[in-house]
Parts: structure tokens; sequence; C-alpha cells
């Protein structure tokens, strides 16, 4: 058998190669390496310095990056969409009229109107005005009867519409405002310039204002409120009463009364609204007094 020159002589000799001090050092200093990764990481944080520092430099391309850079978008959207319920909460808490919550919210926004919240702007509308939204019985029962959970507010293109949920997300009852609407409600009837032969709902119904405040006075004191629901618009205008007209109609329990006014330049006609029964009782104390 043929023996080659770097072949150990016997088992001692190998033993001598096999722990010389070249291979214990390397030995060594491998699993000095191989202890030091596994306690400090230390090659990790190596690799992610180096692909830090070159990310610049590397395109932007790949399935991760795609999905990194879709959640870093939606995150920003739901963000923005916070920040703008956030603030149209706050600006609809500010607002102290219907017709300064249709102006705050956009279309397409929404908000949750606290109940307390909604029962102070009612209240800051005139009684008459108030039906044109919603009855008070309506609205008693809805705040406080009902199985109502909370009240949405959702801005539309030229005004609002109020959602009233139940416990059961079912929408028990719905509001569509629209911002002449609003106005209209709040502001009342507004006085028309003219005089009441101009209103083909007074023909035939016009009288005197003597007669008319006669007829009135020798009413029952407690019919005299039924007949003019809101005064507070009679008592802002200025001039001097002339005629006052009896509308031909009647509407939601409710006859429109013309008060005809005249002033230094023109004739000006405000309305107001009487109970029906009300005015019937005028109406006979007017029909006496022509006779």
């Amino acid at each position: 058998m043929i023996r080659q020159w770097y072949e150990p002589a016997g088992f001692f000799e190998w033993l001598r190669r096999t722990f010389c001090f070249l291979n214990i050092a390397v030995f060594m200093l491998t699993a000095m390496v191989v202890f030091s990764e596994f306690r400090f990481d230390w090659f990790e944080n190596l690799v992610g310095s180096y692909l830090i520092s070159t990310n610049e430099f590397r395109s932007e391309t790949g399935a991760v990056w795609e999905k990194g850079k879709q959640t870093s978008n939606a995150r920003k959207y739901i963000n923005k969409m916070i920040s703008q319920k956030e603030d149209a909460r706050q600006s609809v808490h500010k607002a102290s009229s219907f017709s300064g919550l249709a102006s705050r919210l956009l279309p397409g926004e929404w908000v949750i109107l606290e109940k307390q919240r909604f029962k102070a702007l009612y209240l800051t509308l005139e009684k008459s005005t108030a039906l044109k939204l919603i009855e008070p019985a309506r609205l008693l029962w809805l705040l406080n009867g009902s199985s109502l959970d909370r009240i949405f507010c959702e801005g539309i293109k030229g005004g609002i519409k109020i959602y009233f949920i139940d416990s059961e997300n079912r929408v028990i009852k719905q509001i569509d405002l629209k911002k002449q609407d609003i106005l209209d409600i709040e502001n009342g009837e507004k006085p028309v310039s003219g005089n009441l032969d101009q209103i083909d709902g007074f023909a035939g119904r016009i009288f005197s204002a003597e007669n008319f405040f006669d007829a009135l006075f020798k009413l029952p004191a407690d019919i005299i409120p039924d007949l003019m629901e809101n005064p507070q618009a009679l008592l802002k205008q200025d001039g001097r009463i002339t005629r006052v007209g009896i509308w031909n109609e009647v509407k939601n329990g409710y006859i429109e009364l013309g008060f005809e006014f005249k002033g230094t330049q023109d004739s000006q006609v405000v309305f107001v609204k009487g109970r029906e029964w009300a005015v019937w009782q005028l109406s006979l104390n007017l029909k006496r007094e022509e006779n």
C-alpha cells in the first residue's frame, strides 16, 4: 500500500495535526462569531443598515413595496376622514340654528347630532314655524318615548337630511330640508310689499283694521292667543295697520291672516297664522259686525 507524503504516520500524529494551535484558534473564532450573532443579532443589523443606506438608490418595485404603499395611502386617507369628521362635529356643535347647521355640512358629510342639541335647535324656532319642521308631539315621542338611539345629520346639495335611527339601525323618521326651506322656517313669513287686494287668497275676506279688532276683542280672552301664533312678526313691523285679510283655505289646522301695514313710503302685508277654530269664532263676530 502506497502512503502519500502528507498523510499522518500514525494515530498520535493525526491527533497532533487535528488539535494544533491554528485549528483551535479558527474553531474558537468561529464559535465566538456564531455566539455573538445569536446574542446581539449584529449580522441582521449590519444588513439592515446597509439596506437603509442604499434604499434611495434602489428601484421601488415589487409586491411588498406596493402593499406597503397602499397601506400608507389607506392610513393617510383614514386620518383625513377622521380629521374631517371631527372638524364637522365641532362645527355642528357650534351651530346656533338649523341654517347654521346646513351651512357647515358639505354634501356627503355626516355627523351624529345629540338629542339635546337637536332639541335646543328646535326650541329656537317660533311655535308656529316649528310645526313646519316636525310636530312637537311627534318630536316628544321620538326623543322621550320611542326606541330612538341616535340622530344622524347628513349634508346634501342645497340642504341637509336628518335621520332618527333606533337601536336596530332602522330609520324611524327622516326630515329632508332644503336651505330655502330652513330659512323660511326660521324667519317665518316675511313681509310682502303691496296690499291685500293683490293677493288672491284673501279675496272677499278683507276687513278694516277697526272692524277686525272690534270683533277680536269681543272674543273670550283665552281664544285671542290662538288667533296669532306669532305676534312678534307684527310687533316688529313699523307703520299703521289699515286692513286685515283672512285666507280662504285651511292648512294643517291653521288659517293665515294678512295684516296690511301702511308705511311712509309703501304698504306691506305681514302674515301670521291662527288656529282654525279660533279664526272661525272671529269670522262669526265679523259677520255680526257687517250686519
